[in-house]
């Protein structure tokens, strides 16, 4: 247990004695000196401080998580343990096998790092370089730690590939990341990370935006590695039932303090600290009108036989002349009722994002699409109408909020669009209704809320973000809003509070959404009627409560399984 430090609300940190023994580690591994022991951990910026003096330990061969909201310091603590947080004023210890990562040259820790500890980082898609193929970023690790030859490294880079579970690996070792799917671009990840069996591996948010059976999958990968290898796992995620399932440790971060720390189980069933049962009960409640779709009533949106592909290259002297086809949807019908949630299931390249594309009218398409009676045309003009009823909410607020608008450009922008002749004090106080209706500056004097209407995105947390963003999509008071994975970048307690937010509005405005999604507590607390996709196909679909509570297919089984 951390001692308190100065600025410190004593009255928040866990009583005395609330520390269970570890949990989930043999008798041998409890008495070994522990792998890494951290003393008195404390990083600055600017000389604000964002941990504050903690202290834990990860014992050879243990799997150790460290969970807590955005900004609570985890992902920070684990990047100062190799000293990889720019600008940062880093103290106290890090003793790695007795020798300090914290004081060491670095051309000591150089050597350490990709060799006996390991990183695997958050989103795949930023970390691993665009301009070389997977396979070439696999053997340069090979080559510069292990002393391989190009060619013995190209070999074991494949190899290494094909222990992650990628099918034809020596096919995707010639891929560049962008030609990869999410859980395939996290799996390269992952070997790149294990290729020199490293003794203690960071693990930042591994599953972040996968589906559920994919997270399993990358869950068992991680383990079937860590007990061939007996390698010591440091898992920073906001996913709780991640956690029960994979760790044998748990520490609880707020606000840069160790609030509470023990084995799984004795945590997660009698957690001592407010701030951890906050976390534990920050499961998705629903809260929706449930008003079955009367049948004579039209669709504020409807698709029949909907079918969306993609061209693709042939092999050999016929790609001169033609091109192939994947169908990313095929034959899909559905029908939203106005003031309703229609959810949406289904794996990484199942098809759910492609439908939600061709229902904006973003993607070319065969069949029939309809938004409250009228159909996408070819032409911006004859589609402009329709661009006001049906809005969009983008799963990452961060990259669909442009960087360059204040967040009074950013919400108003519709406007501009769809009500070109409203004067500009009318515009901004529609603006400032937009963003009282998400609430956001519901706390805030006159003032201080032209100076929000003058901040940009990267001022606000993932939460706010996405609060701006449903301010975006509302303004231009819609009757449809497509949610493509709205709250699977967010912690719990805020998609809680977002998915609340969505709930609350759907009450007040008779919202209808297509809620694109992944995740099953999500479906359980917004969708009245549920499809769910594979390989481009429908293939279960009906309200939502006969869905979930005795699904037709094996396929919809597995993915309920798989949520726990």
């Amino acid at each position: 247990m951390n001692a308190p430090t100065l600025g410190t609300d004593v009255s928040s940190l866990p009583p005395e004695g609330a520390v269970p023994p570890k949990g989930g580690l043999s008798a041998e591994q409890i008495t070994r000196p522990p792998l890494l022991t951290v003393n008195g951990l404390r990083v600055a910026f600017s000389g604000k401080e964002v941990v504050h003096g903690i202290d834990f330990s990860i014992a050879p061969g243990e799997k150790l998580a460290l969970v807590g909201e955005s900004g609570s310091g985890k992902t920070v603590t684990a990047l100062s343990l190799l000293r990889l947080v720019q600008n940062a004023d880093i103290s106290g210890q890090a003793l790695f096998q007795g020798s300090d990562l914290l004081s060491m040259p670095e051309r000591a820790l150089r050597g350490l790092r990709g060799q006996a500890i390991s990183m695997i980082f958050q989103e795949p898609m930023t970390a691993l370089n665009p301009l070389f193929t997977v396979g070439d970023q696999i053997a340069e690790v090979l080559e510069l730690k292990q002393g391989l030859a190009r060619q013995q490294s190209a070999q074991a880079a494949i190899k290494l590939i094909a222990d992650t579970g990628i099918a034809e690996p020596a096919r995707r070792a010639k891929a560049y990341p962008h030609q990869l799917s999410g859980g395939q671009r996290q799996r390269a990840m992952i070997a790149m990370a294990l290729a020199c069996q490293p003794k203690l591996l960071l693990a930042d948010e591994p599953t972040t935006a996968l589906d559920v059976t994919l997270r399993g999958q990358i869950l068992d990968l991680l383990a079937s590695f860590q007990q061939k290898n007996g390698m010591a796992v440091l898992m920073i995620t906001h996913d709780l039932n991640l956690v029960r399932r994979f760790a044998d440790r748990v520490i609880v971060m707020e606000n840069g303090h160790i609030v509470e720390q023990g084995a799984v189980a004795d945590v997660f069933a009698r957690p001592q600290h407010s701030y951890t049962r906050r976390l534990i009960d920050s499961k998705p409640v629903r809260d929706v009108l449930e008003v079955a779709p009367v049948a004579s009533e039209q669709a504020v949106m409807q698709a029949r036989a909907l079918r969306v592909t993609y061209p693709t290259a042939l092999p050999g002297f016929n790609g001169w002349f033609r091109h192939g086809e994947f169908v990313a949807v095929q034959g899909a019908d559905f029908h939203l009722s106005p003031g309703q949630t229609l959810g949406v299931i289904g794996e990484s390249g199942s098809g759910k994002s492609t439908l939600a594309l061709a229902a904006l009218g973003l993607l070319p398409f065969s069949g029939e699409m309809k938004v409250t009676g009228q159909s996408w045309g070819l032409s911006a003009a004859s589609n402009k109408s329709m661009r006001r009823v049906v809005q969009v909410v983008f799963q990452d607020p961060f990259s669909s909020l442009s960087p360059r608008l204040t967040v009074e450009e950013i919400v108003g922008e519709g406007l501009l669009v769809h009500e070109p002749e409203l004067p500009l004090t009318e515009r901004r106080q529609r603006v400032v209704q937009a963003l009282l209706e998400v609430g956001m500056g519901v706390d805030l004097d006159e003032t201080q809320f032209a100076s929000l209407l003058q901040r940009y995105p990267h001022e606000f947390s993932g939460g706010q973000r996405q609060r701006l963003a449903i301010a975006r999509a509302l303004i231009v008071k819609p009757q449809v809003l497509v949610l493509d994975e709205p709250t699977s970048a967010l912690d719990v307690t805020i998609q809680k509070q977002v998915l609340q937010l969505l709930q609350r509005l759907q009450r007040d405005h008779g919202l209808s959404y297509l809620l694109i999604t992944h995740d099953v507590d999500v479906i359980r607390a917004m969708a009245h009627q549920i499809m769910v996709m594979k390989d481009g196909d429908i293939v279960e679909a009906g309200p939502a409560a006969q869905v979930l509570a005795a699904p037709k297919v094996d396929y919809t089984r597995i993915l309920l399984a798989a949520a726990g």
